[in-house]
């Protein structure tokens, strides 16, 4: 595939995707009289728009060695045969758990994931509301080592975008729980635990098209009748001006970091937890639950 139909599929994935919630919105607040926060649609699409314009680091800096490691790599794939790409998907899948997990438990990458969790709603439109710092953190780090197996780097590129364009549609509320598919595709029930700040919730659910990583690690946790998700951050962000949601979390962080003692106290703020402080009460997901379960109150992950 040449960069100009990269670009037309490109282009017509996010028309697509737009128009699927601009729908959405429009049959929610008309139709279904549910009402719709078109505030946060709006901040959504300008942050989708900024995104673009942010990705100006070329891919072969946001994938560090991995050409490298392609030249030198492990296995020969048959990429004309479909076991390649059997393997392709698992490993990619395996390699997505851990770069989310770390997107929600290594501050350095929350900074940037965070602003995709920030809407106070959960709607289509929360699919495309992207960090625009991603590839300057070297997040797409957890995916350099799929080279060195075999797998050439825009292949890779290419088999990430397919598996985050299928959760844009899981982004829903409105779509029921799946029956026996629960528990092992990433369905909307899933991701709704994903995104809810519920004490109990939290930091849970992160595959991609598949939660079996989620079950073997322990972090799969199923939607509950009796226990209605509440989105966006802990401390929920009320504003929808688009460069306070996505710099909200650096300002934060660079407050913390001026209250730093030492070089402990400065890689603690940068690489802990989200809400890691140097005395160790700070509202990490496990205080939060300890302090929810001894019946305190909640302060915010920041």
């Amino acid at each position: 595939m040449n960069p100009a139909e990269y670009r037309t599929i490109y282009l017509i994935i996010a028309a697509v995707a737009l128009s699927a919630a601009l729908i959405e919105g429009l049959v929610l607040a008309y139709i279904a009289q549910r009402g719709y926060n078109w505030k946060s649609y709006f901040a959504s699409l300008f942050i989708a728009v900024g995104r673009r314009v942010a990705d100006f680091v070329p891919i072969a800096i946001a994938f560090p060695g991995a050409f490298w490691l392609y030249e030198h790599r492990l296995i020969d794939w048959n990429l004309r045969d479909w076991p390649a790409y059997v393997a392709l998907f698992f490993i990619l899948e395996f390699a997505y758990y851990w770069f989310h997990r770390a997107s929600h438990r290594v501050r350095l990458w929350w900074l940037n994931h965070s602003v995709h969790h920030s809407p106070n709603e959960f709607t289509l439109s929360t699919a495309y509301r992207l960090g625009w710092t991603g590839r300057i953190t070297l997040s797409l780090i957890f995916f350099v080592p799929i080279a060195w197996l075999g797998f050439p780097p825009a292949l890779v590129a290419i088999a990430l975008s397919i598996n985050l364009l299928y959760q844009f549609w899981i982004h829903a509320e409105w779509i029921p729980k799946l029956g026996f598919l629960e528990g092992i595709l990433n369905t909307p029930s899933a991701h709704r635990v994903h995104h809810a700040s519920n004490v109990e919730y939290l930091d849970a659910n992160y595959g991609g098209v598949l939660v079996i990583f989620d079950r073997l690690f322990g972090t799969y946790i199923p939607e509950r009748d009796e226990e209605k998700p509440i989105y966006g951050w802990v401390q929920p962000i009320e504003t929808h001006n688009p460069l306070a949601i996505v710099f909200r979390p650096w300002r934060d962080l660079f407050r913390d970091l001026k209250t730093a003692r030492s070089i402990r106290d400065v890689i603690g703020f940068g690489f802990a937890p989200p809400g890691w402080q140097p005395d160790g009460n700070g509202p990490t997901t496990e205080n939060l639950r300890k302090r929810a379960k001894a019946g305190d109150s909640i302060l915010a992950k920041p």
